[in-house]
């Protein structure tokens, strides 16, 4: 690894590949135990995470890892409720009870979970400042109307229509009071309150711009998981005196956005913005596979489902790959001079979030981007198989189908 480079970005092509998360969890086991790391921040929810690191820490009464990372129950739990992060977690106690230093941390940086964040900061005042609590309480009850507890999506729908009030300015002073309290501060709790806090606040604007522009809702929600991994870096600075980060998330948030068609139309990313702010400093590693079995579901907020990953389309960056014809390899981009060809150029790649639809896959699923600008190095696995839930369903566990023809 480059000497100076303080995050790790490691993408992933799939929400639900296990051996991309596996390379991932092995990449980043290597950086903590070799090379000093000592904060890892995932695309996963604050109050979720935060369970499943204190736990990681020795801090928590879950009696096991499995236990640890039941918080994440908001759909799609395979992401971080699966074999490959169940076995990360239990390998990070491991590393942190042996470590003669503060331990690593396992936050997470993206900003659903609006309701639980703000439940979290009443809770941690409760138990140091009752008369806090009260005013938590207070800014926070202007978000209570019958069926917004499960998610914002109520809230920002009520607000649209003109059905209640934005309550923007309240969780505003909200965070700024615990930005008050907690500044310097060393204290995990208190650190992992102002965090929540943040995120309620920026839930709430992300949550009344949902129903207008897609591009606007993605960069206010690639800019907090920024901001968050921005905050991490400055506490592990203020606790250990360096700050180096491994960052997990999909590689549509980790490559760097201006050498997509996405960022052409006005998106921005974390890649993006990490890259603007760091340099040198940020290494952007993505993750890609050809075919095989995918976790995945049909529709938003549907089962869990192992489904055959169609062949690359002609003309991608996965066909490419395919065509050298190893099993896997990892391909350094950064001053490679011309020896990178086309891959300069603008190439599909292809995207699988938790929703798959191999019938529309060329219009869901890929993208044109110049990867040799998008990412640092590339890893490439051909063949992958479906990251193992630790609940199975039945819709998992059957057979999968196959795949629709090429031809539609």
């Amino acid at each position: 690894m480059a000497v100076g480079v303080r995050f790790v970005l490691l993408g992933e092509a799939t929400h639900g590949s296990h051996e991309l998360y596996r390379e991932r969890a092995r990449i980043t086991q290597r950086l903590i135990s070799e090379q000093g790391f000592n904060g890892v921040v995932v695309e996963a929810d604050w109050p979720d995470a935060d369970r499943a690191n204190r736990w990681a820490q020795g801090r928590s009464d879950d009696e096991s890892a499995q236990a640890a990372l039941s918080g994440f129950r908001r759909f799609p739990t395979w992401m971080w409720r699966n074999t490959v992060v169940l076995n990360f977690l239990s390998w990070l106690r491991a590393h942190n009870e042996g470590a003669r230093r503060a331990p690593t941390v396992f936050h997470g940086m993206d900003l659903y979970s609006l309701y639980a964040s703000m439940d979290a900061v009443v809770k941690y005042l409760e138990r140091h400042d009752p008369a806090a609590a009260e005013r938590a309480r207070e800014r926070y009850a202007c978000f209570e109307m019958p069926g917004t507890g499960d998610g914002g999506e109520g809230y920002g729908q009520a607000t649209r229509f003109g059905a209640m009030e934005p309550c923007e300015e309240q969780a505003l002073k909200q965070l700024v009071e615990l930005q008050r309290r907690s500044a310097g501060t060393l204290e995990p709790d208190l650190f992992s309150a102002e965090q929540n806090a943040r995120l309620a606040r920026n839930a709430e604007v992300y949550y009344r711009a949902m129903f207008g522009s897609r591009i606007s809702t993605w960069n206010l929600r690639d800019r907090h998981m920024a901001e968050t991994l921005e905050a991490v870096a400055a506490f592990l600075q203020r606790r250990d005196g360096f700050a180096r980060v491994a960052v997990w998330a999909h590689n549509s948030h980790l490559g760097d956005a201006r050498a997509t068609e996405l960022g052409e139309e006005g998106e921005l990313n974390v890649g993006q913005l990490v890259r603007e702010r760091h340099g040198s400093e940020a290494l952007l590693v993505g993750f890609t596979t050809y075919e095989g079995t995918v976790t995945a579901a049909h529709d938003w907020g549907g089962p869990a489902e192992r489904m055959n990953v169609r062949p690359a389309l002609a003309g991608s960056v996965e066909e490419l790959f395919h065509d050298v014809s190893l099993p896997r390899f990892l391909l350094p981009l950064h001053n490679a001079g011309e020896a990178l060809g086309e891959l300069r150029e603008p190439m599909l790649e292809r995207a699988i979030g938790v929703v798959y639809r191999p019938r529309t896959e060329r219009y869901s699923h890929y993208f044109e981007a110049r990867l040799a600008a998008q990412f640092d190095a590339v890893v490439h696995v051909d063949r992958t198989r479906a990251v193992e839930p630790l609940e199975r369903s039945q819709a998992w566990t059957a057979e999968p189908p196959e795949t629709y023809p090429t031809a539609l």
